[in-house]
């Protein structure tokens, strides 16, 4: 009986780890394509595809005058790499809920060696950009 227990406890850790990694997939996937409108200065429409969270707490202006600032200095993308997509449920300042963080190792055209940060967010089903940082 202990044994079955076992089985039943592992099948159930495999599910969830499997789980795990389908939605870290496709949040990475949806970090690709939300990253691909920073990389093309669309940064009024990455606002838009943001999560709700994210848009209530950053007005569109903001984010815009923001993100160009800091950005388009560092010119165009020479190469990204994932390096690291970390599911959470928790995160600090942030209501709880389904999380991947993303990092990313970047080279641009003016900075040869960066680390972006991307976290998303599950927001009623679709993963959107909740956070994104540069250093």
């Amino acid at each position: 009986m202990t044994r079955r227990t076992f089985a039943v406890g592992g099948l159930g850790s495999l599910c969830a780890m499997a789980g795990l990694a389908q939605s870290s997939g496709e949040a990475s996937k949806s970090g690709e394509v939300w990253l691909a409108l920073i990389d093309n200065q669309k940064y009024a429409d990455s606002w838009s595809e943001a999560s709700s969270y994210f848009r209530s707490r950053v007005p569109r202006e903001q984010w815009v005058d923001m993100v160009k600032g800091v950005r388009a200095p560092l010119g165009s993308v020479k190469s990204r790499a994932l390096k690291n997509a970390t599911p959470t449920k928790s995160l600090p300042g942030a209501p709880d809920g389904e999380y991947t963080v993303l990092q990313y190792q970047t080279s641009y055209q003016n900075k040869a060696n960066a680390m972006e940060t991307l976290t998303l967010m599950n927001d009623s089903g679709k993963w959107r950009s909740a956070g994104y940082f540069i250093r």
